[in-house]
């Protein structure tokens, strides 16, 4: 079980960083990296219910700015539960947290992210 409810000090700069990388992608209108971004924000974030459902909140507003009725209602039951799952430890690892990936199927994690982890000192099992 995570009994983690915050990102650990040494993972936080990364994950502020992939959302910092969002708001610079979208305000330059480039929607496609920005998704990108906060689906890496997504997988570092997962197990820490805040940051969790953080970034599921960041990925209803960018499903409202897109005008994209698939993304926001498939974030709604994603940011009701998504921290929940995390507080509990049902997460699965490596789901960039999109409406059109499955809530409970786990990816595979890029080698950088797994990299991220492995510097923050952090288990990805």
């Amino acid at each position: 079980m995570n009994l983690h409810t915050t990102l650990p000090k040494t993972l936080t700069p990364y994950f502020k960083a992939e959302l910092q990388a969002y708001a610079m992608a979208y305000k330059a209108g480039d929607l496609t990296k920005a998704w990108a971004h906060l689906e890496r924000a997504h997988i570092i974030g997962q197990r820490y219910p805040f940051a969790h459902t953080f970034v599921h909140w960041k990925m209803i507003q960018f499903g409202f700015r897109i005008k994209s009725g698939k993304e926001v209602i498939g974030q709604i039951p994603r940011l009701l539960v998504g921290g929940v799952k995390s507080f509990v430890g049902k997460v699965p690892l490596g789901n960039p947290g999109g409406a059109n990936v499955p809530p409970m199927k786990p990816f595979p994690i890029e080698k950088d992210i797994q990299d991220i982890f492995i510097k923050a000192g952090v288990e990805t099992a």
